[in-house]
């Protein structure tokens, strides 16, 4: 198992980012930490802004947001010459060259939290231990400061074992998965087109704490979409037939949306997680916003819901006499299956101390935008593949989320470093 300096090291940085957490594209302080850290450890060739970043394949990023999640991170001390540096956009890509021919191999970690509040409770370990999350109303509760601790923890290793490898490794800590926002505008930079094999892991879901889950299949396509309906104001007493009501709109939209017909080939999920509507009691409402999702067991289902809402979107704009904007803010695709890459992992995992259980992932569940990095890699001529290293939990996103950090993290840093050795190994 690794090192005792490593481990402490890794845990210590999982738990100072675990207070630290920063919503999809406003991970400053974070990509802040990654890079200082990286450029501790040995890395030269450390990648960021419109050099990792597409501007024209960001999805999701909203400028308010991120104005705001910049000043907080100055207020905590990062230095406004590096947020200029990076060209305001989070998450970096480290390149390791060990001087010597060998395949290149990428690692991907997300960085991103969640907009949850953190439980109050005593027995909660973060509150047990200090240090729960400084920043109201957002929690690392999907572990992704897990990810990026885990991530930095395998970069030392890489550095300590260059001597022993061959080739090029290039880790990638990606801003903005939740909403699958982020790696969409990484594989469109080109960064990742001379990758060989990529891989990923997520903590938690089906695999519990010493288990270990190989995704065969089962990864949703995902698209999120944020539609806004504008109206006609007038007085609702007075005037009535006068104004168009957004808010109407809105709400007939909402009910036709989760009423789309499921399709036969395969699963499929509609949600319209947000409405908000209306100016006040006696005004027509002017204006109306929905935040919502499909997801669909292959590309062409969720093709097939997209189309669905976008014509429930117009249709009922022209019923209600109101105009409407939709823009796509996430997308995912599903899995590509590279049986190579999934079966060495599932050897390695299989040999990993402290892994009572290797489980094939392959029923439809959550949507990942690692996909979007994946299919960019092997429509280059690479492959790839992504595991699921466990813990115990209540479900993801939820205000008590923990990842018993000392058990499970290194089960996942022994399958990377592993996977790395075994690649790009010496013979």
């Amino acid at each position: 198992m690794m090192d005792k300096t490593l481990f402490d090291e890794m845990i210590q940085t999982r738990r100072l980012l675990h207070t630290i957490p920063e919503e999809g594209w406003t991970e400053f302080h974070t990509t802040y930490i990654v890079v200082e850290r990286l450029k501790d450890i040995g890395y030269t060739d450390i990648r960021t802004g419109k050099a990792i970043i597409n501007p024209e394949a960001v999805m999701g990023r909203n400028p308010d947001v991120v104005k705001k999640g910049i000043e907080r991170a100055e207020s905590e001390g990062v230095p406004a010459e590096f947020i200029e540096s990076i060209d305001e956009y989070t998450g970096c890509v480290a390149v390791l060259d060990t001087g010597r021919p060998g395949p290149v191999t990428a690692f991907r970690f997300d960085m991103d939290c969640n907009p949850v509040e953190e439980t109050h409770d005593p027995e909660h370990v973060p509150n047990k231990l200090g240090f729960r999350s400084t920043h109201p109303g957002f929690m690392h509760a999907c572990g992704h400061d897990g990810h990026t601790a885990l991530g930095l923890a395998v970069a030392r290793w890489l550095m300590q074992n260059k001597d022993e490898l061959t080739g090029t490794f290039k880790l990638v800590f990606q801003p903005a998965e939740e909403g699958v926002r982020g790696a969409n505008a990484i594989a469109a930079s080109g960064v990742l087109d001379d990758v060989n094999t990529i891989v990923g892991s997520h903590c938690g879901g089906v695999p519990k704490l010493h288990e270990v889950g190989i995704l065969r299949k089962g990864v949703l396509a995902s698209t999120k979409f944020d539609i806004y309906f504008t109206g006609t104001p007038s007085h609702a007493g007075n005037n009535p037939h006068k104004g168009h009501s957004a808010l109407m709109a809105a709400s007939a939209t909402s009910m036709m949306l989760v009423g789309i017909p499921r399709h036969g080939e395969g699963a499929t999920r509609v949600a319209v997680g947000r409405m908000v509507a209306g100016e006040g009691r006696n005004v027509t409402p002017v204006h109306a916003y929905i935040q919502m999702e499909v997801r669909g067991e292959t590309a062409e289902i969720n093709d097939y819901l997209c189309d669905k809402v976008e014509k429930i979107v117009k249709g009922n704009a022209e019923a209600y006499e109101v105009d409407y904007r939709i823009e796509r803010v996430g997308e995912a695709t599903t899995i590509v299956e590279c049986p190579e890459v999934l079966d060495t992992l599932e050897e390695i995992a299989h040999g990993v101390e402290g892994v009572t259980k290797v489980i094939n992932l392959d029923r439809p569940a959550g949507s990942e935008d690692f996909t979007m990095l994946l299919k960019r890699v092997v429509d280059h001529g690479g492959r790839g593949g992504m595991f699921r290293w466990g813990c115990n939990h209540h479900g993801h996103h939820r205000a008590d989320f923990d990842l018993q950090d000392t058990e499970s993290m290194p089960i996942g840093f022994e399958v990377f470093t592993r996977y790395a050795k075994k690649t790009n190994g010496k013979a």
